[in-house]
């Protein structure tokens, strides 16, 4: 358990305690509130209990819009509560259950003992937790940056701080206006978070899907088609129909029994939630990769790590590969000219079946043709994908003796997938990115968000769980 998980269970364990420190200070005695219009000509208002062993309740109070009246439980059951006038006529009536702990529970409109305690609370545990989300992303820093915990903590943020906001309004809105919303308001708004979320956001999925579909014709056009080439025209159709499907089933009219809409509302609601929440994390890959890029490393490198890639039959590198060494050359000039320190060029990259010379080779001549001395240059041709470019280059670097404080330049939509593999591959290293085409974007963010789902798959499904435990309680036990 990392700090920022102990201090989400901290900040629960705390609420709670706030929450039992509420309920102790204001016993379970509560409130029940009909919104009803009584005139004084009407004369005096009674309130009686079904059941007076089960309930103790004082004399109504007629406010401007509504009368109330203070419940105290006695035991556990269920009894009606009635409210007349003079003449006996009702004015509110609503069936009480006590529960074992002797918290009442108002059928009428879904309040309970200590409610108002218990928005509260939620509301601050979720801005709470966007707090410390927000800490953990930001206090990632140096080669720690680069891994899908970063990623988590950003769309973590995002997720805790868009449905606190929306609990917040509620909560708001619910201590304030209590005749106009009622308790089963904010059950519906969290229940309904996951389909305000999705229609918010639906431009942005529709435009970042699109983009997503360019991007992968893109690839195909100028690259050897691979069946990881459609992944990303794929998982864009799949992006738009799962959001269509959450809209159609969000604005629907509902027809049946009341266990069919109890069931429909469970599954829309936890289905929505589940959508928002991996657009939430998409969101933070596309922050964490765009932030990757302008990461700048300490001028303090020992070593300088060129990623190789395809370069032309004759020699010359194509411009995703002069981008890269003219990036490393740009950042070793200037780290010498400020402070005097010559960092070790390392050319990374092994021979492919397509390829004249191993792309190290390639690199180390390109190097050589732009004055760089061949004193400074080291060349790794084994490597044949990212990890290994890592994984070789620090022994290399383990040979010479060449100290660990390393930056790797690579394209700037790929800085953030490398620090990932030379943290895996025991290389601390920092990134450096040229620049590209956009198109290469966005399946970048969406490579970053599967390998998140992925490599954490036990946390997310739990994340899931839970949030189909949660809709499940609110929607079976409270929709009707």
């Amino acid at each position: 358990m990392n700090r920022y998980t102990r201090a989400v269970v901290i900040l629960t364990a705390a609420m709670l305690c706030v929450f039992a420190a509420c309920r102790a200070v204001t016993g379970n005695v509560t409130e029940v509130r009909f919104p009803v219009f009584v005139s004084p000509e009407e004369g005096p208002v009674r309130a009686e209990v079904e059941k007076p062993d089960l309930a103790d309740i004082s004399q109504p109070v007629v406010h401007e819009h509504s009368i109330t009246v203070r419940v105290r439980p006695l035991a556990r059951g269920s009894t009606d509560l009635l409210v007349t006038d003079s003449q006996g006529e009702s004015l509110g009536f609503t069936q009480l259950t006590i529960g074992p702990l002797l918290t009442v529970y108002n059928e009428a409109d879904g309040s309970f003992t200590g409610d108002k305690a218990a928005v509260a609370c939620v509301t601050l545990l979720l801005l709470g937790i966007s707090l410390i989300m927000l800490r953990g992303y930001l206090s990632a820093r140096g080669p720690a940056f680069y891994a899908y915990s970063t990623i988590f903590y950003a769309g973590s943020f995002l997720f805790a701080l868009s449905s606190g906001l929306i609990l917040l309004v509620a909560t708001l809105r619910y201590l304030l206006q209590p005749e106009q919303f009622a308790m089963f308001s904010v059950y519906s708004t969290i229940c309904s978070f996951g389909s305000q979320f999705l229609m918010y956001t639906s431009p942005v999925v529709a435009v970042f899907s699109l983009a997503m579909a360019v991007s992968n014709i893109e690839l195909l056009r100028h690259n050897q088609p691979r069946p990881e080439s459609i992944v990303g025209l794929i998982v864009s159709v799949t992006m738009l129909a799962g959001g269509f499907f959450g809209l159609w089933i969000s604005t629907r009219d509902f027809s049946g029994s009341l266990m069919e809409l109890r069931i429909t509302s469970t599954l829309q609601n936890a289905y929505c939630t589940a959508y928002s929440y991996f657009e939430c994390m998409l969101l933070g890959a596309a922050i964490c990769g765009l932030k990757a890029t302008r990461l700048q490393p300490p001028q303090d490198r020992d070593a300088l790590l060129i990623l190789g890639c395809w370069f032309r039959p004759d020699g010359s590198l194509p411009p995703l590969l002069k981008g890269r060494a003219d990036r490393a050359i740009a950042f070793w000039k200037e780290q010498k000219e400020k402070t005097g320190k010559e960092a070790v060029l390392i050319a990374s990259g092994g021979q492919g079946k397509d390829e004249p010379m191993p792309e190290a080779a390639a690199i180390r001549a390109y190097l050589l043709s732009q004055g760089i001395p061949d004193s400074a240059i080291l060349t790794e041709e084994r490597s044949a994908n990212t990890f290994q470019n890592m994984a070789y280059s620090r022994e290399l670097m383990d040979e010479r003796g060449i100290g660990g404080k390393v930056a790797y330049a690579t394209t700037n939509y790929h800085v953030f997938r490398s620090g990932l593999w030379a943290s895996r591959a025991g290389l601390p290293a920092e990134g450096i990115g040229s620049k590209t085409a956009w198109w290469y974007w966005p399946n970048a963010f969406m490579r970053e968000c599967i390998g998140l789902l992925l490599y954490r798959w036990k946390q997310e499904l739990a994340m899931l769980a839970g949030l189909l435990l949660l809709f499940g309680l609110l929607s079976m036990t409270i929709i009707g």
